[in-house]
């Protein structure tokens, strides 16, 4: 089963973009927290090397919340899934720990340019996420054709 991407052009382009710059963002912060930033991450006192890693795993964990959000808006979009499938809890946005700001303070620039940017991101597909709820209980399948049935009767 497909799905006429023109039908939603606006949505397909939004998630398309969304996943795009999730992407672009997991690979300059992988970069960054494997390779670019250790000696970033060594000048650093021992508290604040630990909030340094404790942050990194933040970011990987709401970057990757973010394209399994985004990677299931793109089965429904391609109709591999439907949107009674997409609303389960398990292909909902997951949870993301909290950033501290206080430990961002004490990081380099970068560090926390890449901190701020995975939190915005996260923000925006949150909001996306909470309309699904805003926009109402989708219908049951089954009803829907009961309903349909009794009409034509």
């Amino acid at each position: 089963m497909t799905v006429d991407r023109n039908k939603r052009p606006l949505e397909a382009k939004l998630i398309d973009g969304l996943y795009v710059e999730a992407m672009v963002l997991a690979d300059e912060a992988r970069s960054y927290f494997d390779r670019g930033g250790q000696q970033d991450r060594e000048s650093l006192d021992p508290m604040a090397r630990v909030a340094f890693s404790c942050e990194s795993l933040k970011v990987t964990t709401r970057l990757m919340h973010v394209v399994a959000w985004l990677l299931v808006r793109r089965a429904v979009d391609h109709g591999e899934i439907s949107v009674v499938e997409a609303r389960q809890p398990s292909r909902r946005l997951g949870m993301a720990a909290d950033t501290d700001d206080a430990a961002i303070a004490a990081m380099p620039q970068r560090a926390g340019d890449l901190v701020a940017a995975s939190c915005d991101l996260y923000a925006r597909v949150k909001r996306l996420d909470e309309e699904l709820d805003r926009a109402g209980p989708v219908p049951s399948p089954a009803r829907s054709l009961i309903d349909r049935i009794e009409r034509s009767l």
